[in-house]
């Protein structure tokens, strides 16, 4: 390990900050990964983790030292920093001590496998990083095949993003496409899609979705667009007898995807 950083003008502790910026991320290839879940799922997703940087004054149990030499021995560079530095190279009101950079993973669609009865989650510009990370998790809860979003306005490398889904964005099958090459592609591999919009003509429980299908979210603030309205096969509604006709999108997501489950179940 090498000597501790102590200032925090220390040049990587600048460049950690600087990753928080999208523009760095794109830039070099390279994402932050913070605390203890977020790391043990990026271990178990085969994230390759370049260097980590450890506070142990800010540790919260006795399960971190293991995780350190897990990494360590993946070939990571572990570099100690003392609190004030860590800080601010921290995303967090409460940090816990580990921070770390890794090589930004591959997102194409065949990541993502269609074959037997394939359970998707589509998000189209979704633009809070606390939805995406949101819908992340609550696809890998219910064993989603995995997660397309389609035409990105939240970068799913975002650090609020890997907070948010709690480490599930190394768990759960993420692509990342324009929305009309992910049509293509669902169509190809005959994944039925499922568009959810407020003028939807059927119950989303009245649809089947045993088999294979895409359910498809659309944006916070408009909804899906008419690229993903004509492509469905279905236009499917959540219905709501109360005053309000929408959704937060991450609870949407959750009801569809839980109603497929189900379903299968």
């Amino acid at each position: 390990m090498s000597g501790p950083i102590t200032s925090a003008t220390n040049p990587r502790i600048k460049s950690l900050v600087r990753l928080r910026d999208r523009r760095e991320r794109d830039t070099t290839g390279r994402f932050t990964i913070e605390g203890y879940r977020e790391l043990t799922r990026a271990i178990q997703g085969a994230v390759h983790v370049e260097t980590l940087y450890v506070c142990p004054a800010l540790y919260l149990g006795s399960n971190e030292p293991g995780l350190v030499e897990a990494i360590r021995g993946s070939g990571a560079e572990i570099i100690e920093v003392a609190e004030e530095p860590f800080r601010k190279a921290s995303y967090r009101e409460r940090p816990d001590g580990l921070l770390a950079v890794a090589e930004r993973f591959p997102t194409d669609l065949e990541r993502i496998p269609l074959t037997g009865s394939a359970l998707v989650l589509v998000v189209e510009s979704i633009e809070k990083p606390g939805n995406l990370g949101t819908m992340l998790r609550t696809a890998d809860a219910a064993g989603a095949s995995g997660v397309i979003v389609a035409d990105p306005t939240t970068d799913p490398f975002n650090p609020n993003v890997v907070r948010a889904s709690l480490g599930t964005l190394f768990t759960v099958p993420l692509a990342v496409a324009d929305s009309t090459t992910a049509i293509e592609h669902l169509r190809k591999a005959n994944v039925r899609i499922l568009a959810a919009t407020p003028a939807g003509a059927v119950a989303h429980s009245a649809v089947d979705m045993t088999g294979p299908v895409a359910v498809v979210i659309g944006s916070e603030q408009y909804g899906l667009s008419r690229t993903w309205l004509d492509a469905a096969d279905t236009a499917i509604v959540i219905p709501m007898p109360g005053s309000f006709d929408s959704l937060n999108a991450a609870m949407a997501a959750g009801i569809l995807l839980f109603e497929a489950l189900r379903q299968r179940a």
